[in-house]
């Protein structure tokens, strides 16, 4: 079985550090950027599997990361937003951009793992 390389892309130490830690003891391949710009530039020198992307991150927001990805046609694997934000209107945007989950935090690693694993398998 090919191990699934995820990429977490949040301002937030701390929540990189428990999601890497989390999906790593389940047999993923985890790359981790701490901004939008860092994102971005992972993301399409890597081209992981799936992205869990942070909404609001200093230098590039994750709508901008969003937008960017899903303009390059070699981009296209699934996002996944992960928010802190409760307005309806970010997640309606967030969707109209094409992100394949919203996840509002704080949530459960097992709403994310199975996420992952809808998305994945």
């Amino acid at each position: 079985m090919k191990k699934h390389h995820i990429l977490v892309v949040d301002d937030d130490p701390e929540i990189v550090e428990t999601i890497a830690a989390t999906l790593t003891g389940k047999g993923y391949q985890v790359s981790t950027a701490y901004d939008g710009n860092q994102g971005v530039a992972y993301a399409e020198t890597k081209n992981p599997d799936l992205v869990i992307l942070d909404l609001m991150m200093p230098r590039r927001s994750g709508f901008l990361v969003l937008e960017r990805l899903r303009q390059n046609a070699e981009m296209q694997m699934p996002i996944i937003m992960i928010t802190g934000n409760e307005g309806m209107r970010h997640k309606k945007y967030a969707e109209l951009l094409g992100v394949d989950d919203y996840i509002q935090k704080p949530f459960t690693m097992d709403r994310l793992l199975q996420s992952l694993t809808d998305i994945l398998d």
